[in-house]
């Protein structure tokens, strides 16, 4: 694919001044609206009175229905029809293990713009390695300091629930004291067929500061491929899309997994292009060939 010439634009900032309703309940605008204030000059005011947990909950009474990306759209456009605005925002986010170091928890996050003057979604993502998503399963009595410590309670905040039976079954949400959690394992723990309760992260933005340092820098993300237009037609949004695999063993020269090439893009035109990878590697390590070693 080659490289476009820059399209002229008289729209350095087209964002500038404008307003972007946020699809949130969570107070996500402190860690997102900064970002994109900064570099790009929009505003970004949080819905009014919109449910979100409609559209899926972390702690399992909802399940969430579709990609993070089909809700994150579906989320941004219910805070767009009720602020009756052209442009909206909305993150998704999911925790378990690393997709790389299954023994390791991490965060997927995204963050999805709507431009409906332009007709535009444009979205970033991230994998977030620092998160403090955990889970133990406990029965009342049991030692809870090494957990605690490990999730950085009572900053973040827990979710108590039994360890067997309905997912609703004794849930208690937003726990951020001593003795409000020893209430719950009990009240949990009685509601179990075995005894025991089930402690986890609550994840929710406004009660996890790891994950909205996380979605501070998603943000950031976001608004530096806003502010990027597109070669061909100058519209916002440019930037990358996905990876073609395949480069070659610097021992023999057969492909292996690793990256070759980045593919951009814009949301607009569908102009695609593609680049070397963005670190300088053009050959890949033996170690990591099929080949060299099988």
């Amino acid at each position: 694919m080659r490289r476009h010439e820059p399209a002229a634009t008289d729209e350095p900032r087209p964002y500038a001044g404008r307003s972007a309703v946020l699809a949130t309940m969570h107070r996500k605008e402190d860690a997102i609206a900064p970002a994109l204030n900064t570099t790009l000059g929009l505003v970004v005011v949080p819905a009014s009175g919109l449910d979100t947990d409609q559209l899926g909950t972390f702690s399992g009474e909802i399940a969430r229905q579709g990609t993070m990306l089909e809700v994150a759209v579906r989320k941004a456009r219910l805070g767009m029809q009720g602020a009756g605005l052209p442009l909206g925002l909305a993150s998704e986010g999911s925790f378990g293990p690393h997709p790389a170091i299954p023994f390791f928890a991490a965060g997927m996050e995204l963050l999805v713009f709507v431009d409906d003057e332009r007709g535009i979604v444009v979205s970033e993502s991230l994998i977030a390695d620092a998160t403090n998503f955990g889970r133990l399963v406990v029965a009342p009595g049991d030692a809870l300091d090494p957990f605690l410590e490990r999730v950085g309670f009572p900053s973040h905040a827990l979710i108590v629930r039994a360890n067997e039976g309905s997912v609703t079954a004794a849930l208690a949400k937003g726990i951020t004291d001593r003795e409000s959690l020893a209430r719950a394992i009990a009240t949990a723990a009685a509601a179990s067929s075995d005894r025991r309760a089930r402690l986890e992260t609550d994840m929710r933005a406004h009660l996890n500061p790891t994950r909205m340092k996380s979605l501070a820098a998603l943000a950031d993300r976001l608004a530096r491929r806003l502010a990027t237009p597109c070669p061909a037609c100058a519209a916002p949004g440019f930037g990358r899309t996905g990876s073609r695999v395949g480069l070659t063993c610097e021992a023999c020269g057969t492909p292996t997994e690793m990256v070759l090439a980045e593919e951009y893009g814009c949301s607009a035109c569908g102009c695609r292009e593609e680049r070397p990878r963005s670190d300088g590697l053009i050959r890949a390590p033996a170690q990591y060939c099929p080949e060299c070693n099988p």
